[in-house]
């Protein structure tokens, strides 16, 4: 199977607020089983928090993993709380954030087999470093590899 249509997908994301709330910006990357990055993401959202900017993280991979027509996409991420909520150990209290899971938990429906993990920070570098990326310069860059455009 080509490296470009693998329906196996590894999804890295994070997100960050400085000052929280403050400048806030997400890092995502999709790459294959075999390590192939197929698409990476740093989004400056404006001001926000935290926890909003990790779950916009998630939303925007899982929709990017939807649209490359993933069947199975295996989640790792830093932020413990957006990990057990979406494996549904915490419940999602803030009002501000239900939306957010809601959409995310709308998308992975469109995964057939999907698992998701929480990894320390050091493990989830690249995403950390768009994360940072789209903060210190205020913008969004989207980084396709071959065929991530091919919808």
């Amino acid at each position: 199977m080509d490296d470009n249509r693998s329906r196996k997908l590894l999804l890295q994301f994070d997100g960050g607020s400085r000052g929280n709330p403050g400048p806030a910006g997400i890092g995502v990357t999709l790459t294959t089983p075999e390590g192939k990055t197929i698409y990476e993401l740093a989004e400056f959202l404006g001001h926000h928090t935290n926890n909003f900017a990790e779950y916009t993280a998630l939303i925007r991979g899982v929709a990017a993993a939807v649209k490359l027509g993933a069947s199975e996409l295996v989640i790792r991420a830093d932020s413990q709380l957006v990990v057990r909520q979406i494996q549904g150990q915490y419940r999602v209290k803030s009002p501000d954030i239900r939306p957010l899971y809601q959409q995310a938990m709308g998308l992975l429906e469109k995964i057939p087999k999907w698992s998701i993990s929480h990894w320390y920070r050091e493990n989830n570098s690249r995403a950390d470093t768009l994360a940072n990326l789209a903060m210190d310069g205020r913008t969004t860059i989207e980084f396709p590899g071959s065929g991530a455009a091919e919808r």
